[in-house]
């Protein structure tokens, strides 16, 4: 079976009663659901189990939404990655068509619609059509299939029209009174350092993501400083807050974009061609790996008094521009699980020793660019009948500047054209997160 060949379709409440199914094969039978819930809802180590369990020959495929379980059924050798993008996608439908509302309750109020969209996303066994965006075209919260009973439906020559063709992502007639783009660049730094300072892995992983409010079909073109753009000889149209126009151009080990851009035109001139999507969009994914600006300096120090005495000290700085400032900054200090009490000096924020996470926890509300601050803890430790080697977790920090990209891109230039040539208000934000920042000590 080289398809994913789905066999039965349950929804599941996280009591074991069957909410809705629908089967599109015959070898499977109703009982398949009671096996579902004696062996999987209902085990103890519910949260420990892997998302396919087999059972009597047939193997179970689930997810969960709060509390329900999207369960996908089938007796035959499927495809499972397949399988999930499936049940991974129908959950998002379910999402974009009830938003907050999606539970339970929401989904026995709604069976005829949730019926409907099963069956249009997948035809005996097969998925099938599992594009939102189509979806909501001809299947709309208290209506059903377009007929000619129907007048709210869409037209069939419509629903033809965007199914098959080339941009079935964003329907037509689309208007606005005020055309808006906003463009967001989300930055995650991922960093290991050894005890010695040594950096171990080093990496961001960005997001480019879009919402866009433009009437009619219009065409976007988006320009970044990556290496190969630069090197056609573009001179950058914009900046990043605290990094000087006319910086160094990114090298983007790899990137994934989505199916909206044109792949030829941006192989041929580098230049992020699309028709965007109404609404919300990830535009495009990357990952860099070479010359990334780190936003934090951490060193800490500690040093051992005896046997139940600990001094730490750890100077914290930041080393984007002045003119930004982190937010949420929480330093998390590992102690010694045996710590008894632990008396703690900060210039900034508020500090305190959290005995279920063995660590001392910084947290700082706002922290300026170029700023350097110290906090010191003498930690007193029980002594114990039994002492075990302290495994010396690493120290994490978290934090979150707006305006700075760790990687060093931004936007060279956003352009929308559209027949009717409609002024576009633009709006550019860049964010860079803490991912996995961690230090060994």
């Amino acid at each position: 079976y080289p398809l994913a060949m789905i066999s039965a379709l349950f929804l599941i409440s996280q009591k074991g009663e069957v909410v809705l199914n629908r089967f599109y094969r015959d070898d499977v039978s109703r009982r398949a659901a009671d096996n579902f819930r004696l062996q999987v809802i209902a085990a103890k180590e519910t949260g420990t189990l892997p998302p396919v369990k087999v059972i009597d020959g047939c193997s179970f495929l689930y997810t969960r939404h709060e509390n329900l379980y999207l369960v996908a059924v089938s007796r035959a050798n499927i495809n499972a990655a397949l399988v999930f993008q499936f049940l991974y996608q129908l959950n998002i439908i379910f999402k974009e068509y009830f938003g907050k509302k999606y539970n339970e309750d929401t989904i026995r109020d709604n069976f005829t619609l949730v019926y409907e969209l099963l069956d249009e996303t997948m035809d005996h066994g097969y998925p099938q059509n599992c594009s939102s965006d189509v979806l909501k075209l001809f299947i709309n919260l208290g209506s059903s299939l377009a007929t000619p009973e129907n007048p709210g439906g869409a037209p069939p020559s419509q629903l033809t029209s965007q199914i098959t063709g080339a941009i079935d992502w964003r329907r037509e007639g689309i208007r606005y009174k005020r055309n808006e783009v906003y463009l967001d660049v989300f930055e995650s730094v991922n960093l290991l350092m050894s005890s010695t300072g040594t950096v171990l892995r080093n990496e961001v992983a960005g997001q480019v993501v879009m919402k866009t409010l433009l009437t009619g079909m219009p065409e976007c073109k988006l320009g970044l400083n990556d290496k190969l753009t630069m090197q056609k000889g573009d001179a950058p149209a914009s900046k990043v807050a605290g990094q000087k126009r006319g910086s160094r151009e990114v090298e983007i080990d790899d990137c994934t974009f989505h199916r909206c851009v044109r792949l030829g035109k941006f192989d041929a001139d580098r230049t992020i061609t699309f028709i965007p999507p109404d609404g919300e969009f990830e535009l495009m994914k990357y990952r860099v790996t070479e010359n990334i600006n780190l936003p934090f300096k951490i060193i800490p120090a500690y040093q051992e008094q005896g046997t139940t005495r600990l001094s730490v000290t750890l100077k914290l700085a930041s080393l984007f521009s002045p003119r930004l400032f982190a937010t949420n900054v929480v330093i998390k200090i590992p102690c010694p699980p045996n710590t008894a009490r632990a008396k703690i000096n900060v210039p900034i924020g508020r500090a305190k020793h959290e005995p279920e996470n063995h660590a001392i926890v910084w947290r700082i509300r706002k922290f300026q660019g170029k700023l350097e601050r110290m906090l010191d803890a003498e930690v007193e430790m029980m002594k114990g009948t039994k002492e075990k080697l302290w495994a010396r977790p690493p120290l994490q920090i978290e934090f979150q500047v707006p305006m700075f990209t760790s990687s060093g891109l931004h936007v060279r230039f956003l352009k929308v054209f559209e027949k009717s040539s409609y002024p576009t208000t633009k709006w550019v934000r860049y964010v860079t997160r803490a991912g996995q920042y961690q230090l060994r000590i």
